[in-house]
């Protein structure tokens, strides 16, 4: 009990060896196979729900009253004490562009052009990158290269944005929203299963381990019938 008295509930004790971050997708309904048909609606609905859903806290009204500007391209370093609260930036939906919802609120799945957002698994005090901006790439996990012919990017070319690191913790980030990075399968084969790796590149992350399909990476199939 004395013991855990001197551990402090804000920003763990060690962090020499934090391990590089993990990813998730959304939306995530029913494992990692997002199948739909283009013209059956109910077959994609709760996919564009789910994205909606998740993507209610990104409205820029909302980014705009409880989160700040910031500049882009450096490290957010906060000082003060560790429970002091910390200011957020703002990361809005329609930095998503195309896969914002806005514009489109199918989120491309009504064409058998869908988005998926990718995130990464927040660490206190991370700075991913090493001063460099992380970004993400796609490709055909196995099997025919040609299946995947064009993925587009958001915000501007896939990368996360320095000015959202590092993260201080729930107790005093209390409004941190996570920066995402929007995928758009705008050319995919048609009634194939697609399988797709989505990698995080950048100093520091890993994302060859066999062992853990989570680390830097994500591995996910599309199937998107007519």
């Amino acid at each position: 009990y004395v013991m855990l008295l001197t551990l402090s509930p804000y920003t763990p004790r060690f962090r020499d060896r934090v391990s590089p971050p993990g990813v998730m997708i959304r939306p995530y309904l029913n494992g990692f196979t997002i199948a739909f048909n283009v013209s059956q609606p109910n077959t994609w609905q709760p996919y564009v729900d789910s994205m909606h859903h998740f993507l209610a806290a990104y409205d820029d009204n909302v980014q705009e009253e409880k989160n700040i500007e910031c500049v882009s391209g450096q490290y957010f370093i906060q000082g003060g004490d560790d429970s002091e609260e910390k200011k957020a930036c703002q990361f809005k939906r329609s930095l998503l562009q195309n896969c914002s919802g806005i514009e489109d609120p199918t989120f491309g799945y009504s064409k058998g052009q869908p988005c998926i957002l990718l995130k990464m698994n927040r660490i206190i005090g991370y700075r991913p990158g090493a001063g460099v901006p992380v970004s993400v790439d796609c490709k055909v996990q196995k099997g025919n290269e040609s299946h995947l012919r064009s993925v587009d990017f958001y915000p501007g070319n896939g990368t996360f944005d320095l000015m959202y690191y590092p993260y201080y913790g729930k107790f005093t980030h209390v409004n941190y929203t996570s920066p995402l990075v929007a995928m758009h399968f705008t050319d995919v084969e048609k009634n194939h299963l697609v399988p797709i790796q989505c990698r995080l590149n950048g100093k520091g992350i890993i994302n060859d381990l066999n062992s853990d399909r989570f680390l830097g990476r994500i591995i996910f199939t599309l199937s998107i019938g007519k």
